[in-house]
């Protein structure tokens, strides 16, 4: 929450299935841009979570196993729910974190998600690419965003088309298409960002994608859903 002076605290959650230090850096470095009164940390405490102004879930590794770490922690889920959907807290996932956001993963086996956003995780099956060779599955690299709501308040400053940077091999296929807020292409439509309302998650890394993902992040800084 934003405390007396102004100041606000932004939460990356630790669960056992982060890239915490690259993404705490990042955050670190956009609020230090910002000036004082912007704090970052990282925490396994549900306390701390549920008081916090901003909340980070990151995640690397495969759905079921980032749920089991997740649920793993006591408190921490109900924690989550009280500030993101209770308090509406500011909410961003990441990668895995935002794949969380899912009824459901099926990954390996069928694991359920926060259900936060309608739809499913699954494999990807790209097309082939237009020389007819096969895309690799893990997505490794660059891509480019194709923005459904470009005026949407994450997305100020990043243009049709920046590109940003991929690991995974699984997508968010949503149930609805009003929660997709960016796409990209890689052998048919990924959800790039989704959401709704406060809480919202990109299948890129913001951490890992230079001056298009320090805006997302500084945008979600300054966003008030």
């Amino acid at each position: 929450m934003t405390a007396a002076g102004g100041s606000t605290s932004v939460a990356v959650v630790d669960y056992g299935s982060g890239n915490l230090r690259s993404v705490a850096k990042a955050f670190e470095r956009v609020a230090s841009e910002r000036g004082p009164g912007t704090d970052v940390v990282v925490t396994s405490d549900p306390a701390v979570v549920r008081r916090a102004g901003r909340i980070v879930l990151p995640g690397v590794g495969a759905f079921a196993d980032c749920r089991g770490g997740l649920y793993g922690l006591p408190g921490m889920v109900e924690a989550l729910t009280d500030a993101v959907i209770g308090q509406g807290t500011p909410f961003l996932g990441i990668c895995v974190g935002m794949q969380l956001m899912a009824e459901r993963g099926l990954e390996h086996v069928v694991s359920d998600g926060l259900g936060w956003i309608g739809g499913e995780v699954k494999l990807m099956t790209p097309a082939p690419a237009p020389d007819g060779l096969p895309l690799k599955v893990p997505h490794m690299g660059w891509n480019r965003l194709n923005l459904l709501q470009p005026e949407h308040p994450l997305l100020k400053g990043i243009e049709e088309g920046a590109f940003v940077y991929y690991v995974h091999s699984y997508l968010f296929d949503v149930a609805d298409r009003a929660d997709l807020v960016a796409v990209s292409d890689y052998g048919g439509e990924i959800a790039a960002v989704v959401g709704r309302k406060n809480y919202f998650g990109t299948q890129f890394h913001p951490e890992k994608s230079q001056a298009n993902g320090l805006a997302f992040i500084r945008n979600f800084l300054d966003w008030r859903p």
